[in-house]
Parts: C-alpha cells; structure tokens; sequence
C-alpha cells in the first residue's frame, strides 16, 4: 500500500471565512462555518432553499470522490449483485398473531419498499392494506414510519418521509375501503397511538428545532390545527414520544433523556383525561413501565441498581411508595427488556456479554431460560401483539449463523421454528469461522472483539480487516448474521466488530466508563483492539480498514487524530465529528438532550475542556492521515451536513500525508442514508469498494 492507488487528481478547495468563538477564556478559530447553512430548518423540509454558493461546494466534493472511484465502477456492480443475491427479493416476515387476523410485512421481487399485509389468524390468503412502492411513486426519497392498525383492525395510522429530515406525515387508512381519509398531521415523529376505540389517536409533533415538544390527541373526522394539547415538555433536553399497552388500556407518555425518565399514563378509553405521572423524574434515575393487568412491572435502575431490576406496582396507584420488588437487582447481569403476559413474566438480559430470555411464572416466581449452543450469537425478544397467550416469538443469529425465527410456549417450553433466513445465492456456514478475542485496553480492561474470517484465510498478518466500531448511547452491536460482510470476508478480509466501552457489552458499567470524561476510553478500545488483532497476525495496521457511523463516525474522527498510523484507512458515516461546535448550539434539534451523554460546554467549564480534547474536528493537526472516506445526507438533523464538510476541508489542509480524503454526500437523503433496500446496497457497495480498493483487493474474487 506504499503507493497510492487513487489518481492524482486537485481536491475541492474549500473557501477560507474564519469566525472566532470564545469560551471559557479559550478562543477557537473555525475558517470553514460558512458551510453551515443559515436557514438549515427549511432546508430540511426543501433541500431546493439550500444556499447556491454551498451546494456547488458539496457538487464539487461528489465530483472529486466520484473521479477518484470511478475505475471502481465495475466492482461496485458485482458487489451490489453479490449482495442483492442474498436477499430473498419476495421475502416476508412471519405474520404476528392479533386478534382476527395476522399482520406480517413482505416485499415484492425488485421491490424497494414493504408491503403490510394481514391473514386470517390461522393462515389463509395476503390482504395487501399498505403498499410502500406504490406510495413512493417515483420519489427520490420515501421511508415509512409507524404503521399501526386501531384495536377493532378498521383503521390504520401510517408515517411517511419524503425528503429525509425524519418529519413525518401521519396518514389514516381506511381498511375496509383502503382509502386514506382527510386526517393528515404533518411535522410529527412518525408515529403515534389510537385511542382504545379508535375514535383518534395521540401523537408528538416536532417543533422548528426538530423536538418532540408537545403531545397532542387528533379526533377522526376535526381539523389537525384543533387537536387538543395534552402534555408539553418544556425541557428542550427531554426527548418525548407516545406508546400504548397490548391489552388496549393505557397510554404511556415516556419523557427521557439518556440518564432520566418520566412516565406519565392516562387511560385509553378516556383521552380527554391529563396525564398522571408515575414517579417524578430525579436525575440519574431510569425507569421503564410494562402493562400487567391490574399490576405495572417497572424495569429500573432504582436504588443503585446499576445492571436494573424488575418491581411491580397497582395499575390504581404506581407511585413510586407503591413499588415491590420481583426480581432483584444482579450485579453483572444487564436486563435489557421486560414483557408482561397473562400468567408469564419475560426479560431480554445480557451477562458475561451474552443475551439471554428467562420467563417466569406470574403465580410462582418459578424460572426458566431459553437455552442456546453457540459461545456467541445475536438475540431478539419480539414478544407478542396479544397480553392473553403463552406463545411469544423471539429471533436468534450468530455471525455463521442466519437468522432464525421461532415461536416459543412459555408453559409447555416448546420451540417451533419459523423461518430461517434464506441466502438465494447460497450459503455454507462451514466455509466460515467465527471468534471472540479479548484485547487488553491499556488500564487493564480487557474489550471483546468478535470476528468472522473465510476457513482458507491465512492468519498471517498479511489479511485486510474491517474493524467497526460505535461505543456511545450504551448502544451493543449484536454479533449477528450479516450477508452483505460476506463479499469482503470472501475476498479475504477479516470482518470484526469491537465492543468498546461506551456500550453496554459487558454491563452498565461499560456504558458508564464511556461516556463524558470517561469518552476517551471509547478511543482508546478501540485502538487496543487493532493493536491486538495485529499482534495476533490476524492483519497488520496499513491492511485495517476502521468503519463507524453517526457517533461511530465520531469514533472514526477521533482515532484518526489519536493513531493514524494504527489504520490503513478509515470510513466514517453521517460522522460526528464536530462534537464541541454542536454540544455549544443549543438551537440543533439534539443538542439539550445530548448533554447528559457528553456534558455541557456551554455552562461547564470542564466538560469544555474534555470535549475539546478529543472533538475530532478541533484535533485535525499535521498528521500523516490515512485514506478517509466521510459520507453524509444532506438532509440529516442528527449529524447535519456541515460537519463532516467541515472535516474534510480541514483534513485536507493540514494533512501531511498525500493521502485523499473523500466526500460523498447524498443529496435526496438523511441519517438513515438511502430509503430503498436496493440504493441502500449501493451505498454499502460504495464503502466496500472503497475497503478493497485501499487494500489491494479490488481485483480479487471472492472465494466459493
């Protein structure tokens, strides 16, 4: 990899305005905010408002990237069939049990977006309520949101996006006549929830900022603009949305931040009632609330229950005095989720960094757990739309493995299998190895790594790896099935995902000693962890191709300052990368509640000076960078555009290595990147393209 095996061809050059800001007595310099759009909101819901001196910036940074992968064209092509070949093109989910009928989704082959349908209960022909193709029409962009159907299954309430900002229109279906009806909301999260009969539904709208500040209830039939005020939150740091519980009694108004909850409830079947709040919000103190008849269980981390624990309380008074306790808190075992049935207790908890569901009977307190064979593996606890049945679903999937679906009888403890994930193009777990290492990190923590390599790889130290990472948000990346990874690890590349602190891996206290002044652990994992591999000759550092998204792509910018020469090169999606610049804008629509993750720069002096000290965009020195590739949505109100614009024209300033630094900005796009199955597949045949390319294997083919 001593040349370069990009063309040598005149990057962007990126207009210098500098503009000065002072905190704390320290003062920055940033020559390149101009890239920040001033009217951002609007350009959210019009990207067409978007200033002409900024668009032809961000043309000319696809033109650059687009020239200097240009002779990837054809390898981009094979990769995407590749990919598209696993894909069962008319696949369909297992439609889920709920009342009269079974609600499932599918896809038609060549389909972009899914289908809804519903069955009689015991199986019998599709009914197709809920046609994504159909609705998209030729739109560059289109992605569903909520789809919910109204306890008597007449009616359906229905999200949709079609410019990638995330503000959504709700939309009412008839399912008698599969007409939509006059209701429309606009500027809404997505979803929302019906009353218990049917008559309306309840529902968040976002505000300028992009905040889910104001709960409102919409009555079938009325003008939006008169739907009724239930709750506001007035703290812009709280997030807000709206749930409703399986057995059609209560609305949960959930209020959060990533430390402190509050629920507030109030009956379905009365939604003129006020929102009653069931233990006031304290800081730090977390708490989730599940429906049991004339019981609640809460999930909490209550009382220093750092990993949680599960206690009840009367559905008549939940009060926090009211609170018993049913299963106690275990230091080391991380309960994730809980679900509540008729006579069954079910919880998701993850020890010694493996998930696992124990049901326990209501009447006894008696156990049981769901045991599986593999040493590491991926697991969902899908549940049930019915509270009244013994039967609830759960997937399973380990890196080798694909991905199952099983239904399970909490009183007979019978497993059925449903599905299994069908790879069209043909699948041999045989010809894969699956591992988990431990790389020592340098306070002596030890940071799982999981990894998935073809049986004829040699582990030599001459194998290319991807190394993924994210660590923030106590967010776990699950050890699961991915078919796409196949087209990099068949073409001899080590595929690993490194669990860092900053998720929730190895327990709460993994979360914990990864965020604010302990963020800095979250790096230097995951640097440990591409020491580790090479010293263990399953790669060598110019062969690892480092990947994260959104704050893995923080993570990306971070390593980059902190060890460029512990990466070949580096692919950073939706980055975010200007973390103090945001962190002090308390106008962005997630800044106030992101800063119990971060800290406060702009009343904490401290917190300043420790985002500063890692923030990778305030870091960009005179450094020999790798290969970066940076891809971005211009219309994305998580990581806004400017950021990894920003980023780029800096690295390439102070870079002192010829190394290019790309740009790829999808122009129809937010967040999620491209809403289609298939563009989505073109964006990751892009970021492989790239991996192959810096190391040299583009020109091989993948092995049988």
């Amino acid at each position: 990899m001593t040349k370069s095996p990009f063309p040598d061809l005149p990057a962007p050059v990126t207009e210098r305005r500098p503009v000065e800001d002072t905190r704390h007595g320290i003062t920055r310099v940033d020559e390149f905010a101009w890239l920040r759009a001033d009217n951002w909101q609007e350009v959210f819901k019009d990207p067409a408002v978007l200033d002409p001196a900024i668009r032809r910036h961000l043309e000319d940074e696809n033109a650059y990237q687009t020239a200097l992968m240009a002779d990837t064209a054809e390898l981009r092509k094979v990769l995407f069939a590749e990919m598209k070949g696993r894909i069962k093109e008319d696949d369909s989910s297992v439609p889920m049990k709920d009342g009269p009928y079974a609600y499932g989704s599918s896809y038609k082959k060549g389909g972009e977006q899914p289908r809804f349908f519903r069955t009689p209960r015991e199986g019998g022909p599709e009914d197709i309520y809920l046609d994504g193709d159909l609705e998209a029409g030729t739109k560059a962009y289109f992605r569903i949101g909520g789809v919910d159907h109204s306890f008597d299954h007449r009616k359906l309430l229905w999200g949709v996006d079609d410019k990638g900002s995330e503000f959504y229109t709700l939309r009412v279906r008839d399912l008698d006549t599969r007409a939509d009806l006059a209701d429309t909301v606009a500027d809404t999260g997505g979803g929302g929830v019906w009353d218990a009969a049917g008559d309306g539904f309840f529902y968040a709208r976002l505000d300028a900022s992009h905040r889910p500040s104001k709960l409102f209830y919409h009555r079938l039939g009325t003008d939006a603009a008169a739907d009724r005020l239930v709750y506001e939150e007035t703290d812009p740091g709280m997030f807000m949305n709206v749930g409703g519980a399986r057995n059609n009694d209560w609305i949960f108004v959930v209020i959060n931040d990533h430390e402190t909850t509050e629920y507030r409830i109030l009956p379905a079947n009365d939604p003129s009632a006020e929102p009653k709040i069931v233990a006031p919000r304290e800081p730090g103190l977390q708490y989730e609330v599940e429906e049991g008849g004339d019981e609640f269980f809460i999930l909490t981390n209550a009382d220093g229950a750092k990993d949680f624990k599960i206690m009840s309380a009367p559905a008549s008074d939940p009060s926090r005095a009211n609170w018993r306790e049913v299963v106690p808190h275990e230091p080391g075992r991380l309960i994730l989720s809980v679900m509540s049935f008729r006579d069954f207790l079910v919880r998701l908890e993850r020890k010694e960094g493996l998930p696992r569901i124990v049901v326990r009977e209501r009447a006894s307190g008696a156990e049981h757990m769901i045991a599986f064979d593999e040493e590491a593996y991926s697991l969902g606890l899908g549940g049930s739309a019915e509270y009244d049945t013994t039967v609830i679903r759960f997937s399973y999937s380990s890196m080798t493995t694909p991905g199952q679906v099983y239904d399970y009888d909490m009183a007979t403890r019978e497993r059925v299998l449903l599905k299994t994930q069908e790879v069209p193009s043909g699948h041999d777990p045989d010809h894969y190895v699956t591992r988990r290492v431990m790389a020592p990190a340098p306070d002596g923590e030890t940071v799982p790594v999981s990894l998935l390599y073809h049986r004829d790889t040699k582990l030599d130290g001459t194998a290319p790896l991807l190394l993924y990472g994210y660590g923030s948000y106590g967010i776990t990346i699950p050890a699961g099935f991915n078919t796409n990874c196949l087209s990099l690890v068949d073409r001899g590349f080590v595929y690993a995902i490194a669990h860092i602190r900053g998720g929730k891996d190895k327990g709460y206290g993994w979360y914990e000693d990864g965020k604010r002044e302990k963020k800095v652990n979250t790096f230097t994992d995951f640097i440990a962890a591409a020491r580790h591999l090479v010293a263990e000759k399953f790669t060598a550092h110019d062969r690892i191709v480092a990947q994260g998204g959104s704050a893995g792509g923080m993570l990306m910018g971070a390593v980059a300052n902190m060890a460029p020469d512990a990466f070949g090169a580096i692919v950073a999606e939706v980055p975010f990368v200007d973390v103090l610049t945001t962190m002090l804008d308390d106008t962005l629509p997630l800044t106030p509640p992101e800063w119990p993750e971060w800290g406060n720069p702009i009343v904490s002096e401290a917190d300043y000076r420790t985002i500063l000290s890692y923030s990778p965009y305030d870091n960009v020195a005179a450094l020999p960078y790798p290969p970066i590739l940076a891809v971005a949505g211009l219309t994305d109100p998580r990581v806004t555009y400017w950021e990894p614009a920003k980023w780029v024209a800096r690295l390439r300033e102070r870079s002192t290595s010829k190394n290019p630094a790309l740009f790829r900005i999808n122009m129809d796009a937010g967040h999620a990147g491209a809403s289609g199955r298939f563009s989505r597949l073109e964006e990751i045949a892009y970021t492989y393209a790239f991996a192959l390319k810096v190391t040299g294997k583009d020109h091989v083919p993948p092995s049988s």
